[in-house]
């Protein structure tokens, strides 16, 4: 047996595939809350990368019969990888990569500036007529949306789309096992999908308190299925999973254009292997005979013969993996390293002197912008892998070479 099972005083039973991992007492409390609610079906899963997080702990797997909660679904709805292999191996490559990186950089706005203002980098000016195209098809459903909930139309939407955004986000230009180059990114629903995420959120803990029901924290307000509320958001859920999809695809196209485009690169095919995988998502499935919501905050869908994408941090190797159809983990598997600190205590702990040794090798950002996001806030990549190992099997190991981070 690959987990260790706790069992709360009150609530379902936590199986956490976390042998060799550290996990902070303060993720273990949220997973005993979150155990606590009265709709879990058999138990929750606990992935190695697993970490406190908002509302739910980041790398838990949460099946729920006849509700949601939206707080464990998250902001950063449809957050998630997309891989390409491209035709190219590392011989193909300039010795300087600084200007691929650089053509990347111009291809896809990222970052984030003029507090997300009319001047925003990270955003479209003057949209591409891909993006309008793609935006052509995500409007409709999107209009329904916002006809009955006006203030999810306040805000970014289209100009998000084939954008990278902050934080953790990233491009990647990497090399496999065999030196082969591959495109890797993640990302999710930008802006439009955080908004969504907050009001929902907000929503079910306004009825939780016209209601009266009492929890243990009052991010875990829920909607019951049958409602309208819950009906208005599993519509707006699914249709932020599908811009972060598209997102990501759009992403992807602009930048083998800009590699292809760049002149430093022969010729190339870029549809060898392609993942494009969710791993803050909802979706309907069937565990153990019966139909349920599974809540993946912070998790990949490893069904039998599923690719995904597990990747480690800017200094660290990432994987491409088959899943196993573990049926104990509601076929799951974690969503990358995971955090090892909080991103205000990798500041106040790393100095640029450590993310450029950290980063060696690596053509990416190496200012004090970036200290949170250094190798060194991130858990071990090769314990996370070896505590899942019965959860997936590994394809492909890249390291990348070129990191854009917004």
């Amino acid at each position: 047996m690959n987990y260790e099972v706790f069992n709360p005083e009150h609530g379902a039973p936590i199986k956490a595939w976390t042998k060799g991992v550290p996990v902070e007492p303060e993720a273990k409390q949220q997973l005993m809350n979150i155990a606590s609610m009265p709709f879990i079906h058999r138990w929750i899963a606990v992935m190695p990368d697993v970490h406190l997080g908002k509302g739910a702990t980041v790398g838990s797997v949460i099946p729920t019969k006849q509700a949601i909660i939206p707080a464990a679904v998250g902001v950063d709805i449809g957050c998630g990888m997309m891989a390409v292999r491209t035709s190219m191996t590392a011989s193909d490559l300039p010795d300087d990569l600084h200007s691929l990186r650089t053509a990347i950089e111009e291809a896809v706005p990222h970052g984030r500036t003029d507090n997300g203002g009319r001047n925003d980098r990270g955003a479209w000016r003057n949209p591409p007529a891909k993006t309008l195209d793609v935006w052509s098809k995500l409007e409709p459903v999107y209009n329904e949306i916002v006809k009955k909930h006006p203030r999810l139309g306040r805000g970014n939407d289209m100009n998000h789309l084939g954008t990278l955004g902050t934080g953790n986000h990233f491009i990647e230009v990497c090399l496999d096992e065999a030196q082969n180059v591959w495109v890797v990114l993640h990302s999710g629903s930008r802006g439009v999908g955080n908004r969504i995420g907050t009001f929902f959120i907000e929503l079910a803990k306004n009825d939780m308190r016209k209601w009266m029901i009492n929890l243990p924290d009052q991010d875990l307000a829920y909607l019951p299925e049958g409602t309208d509320h819950f009906n208005d958001y599993v519509k707006a859920v699914h249709w932020a999973q599908k811009f972060a999809m598209s997102n990501r695809e759009l992403m992807m196209d602009a930048v083998i254009g800009a590699l292809r485009d760049s002149e430093l690169l022969p010729p190339f095919e870029a549809n060898a292997e392609v993942v494009n995988c969710h791993h803050n998502y909802v979706a309907i499935e069937e565990h153990y005979g019966e139909r349920v919501f599974v809540t993946r905050k912070g998790a990949v869908r490893a069904g039998k013969d599923d690719l995904g994408i597990i990747p480690g941090s800017m200094g660290a190797k990432s994987f491409i993996v088959r899943g196993k159809g573990n049926p104990e983990s509601f076929e799951s598997c974690s969503h990358g390293a995971g955090r090892a600190m909080s991103r205000n205590e990798a500041k106040r702990r790393f100095t640029i002197v450590d993310h450029v040794k950290a980063t060696e090798g690596v053509e990416c950002r190496k200012d004090k912008d970036v200290i949170d996001e250094t190798p060194a806030a991130y858990k071990s990549i090769d314990a996370v892998m070896a505590a899942q190992s019965d959860l997936v099997d590994v394809v492909h190991t890249l390291k990348q070479i070129v990191c854009v981070k917004g």
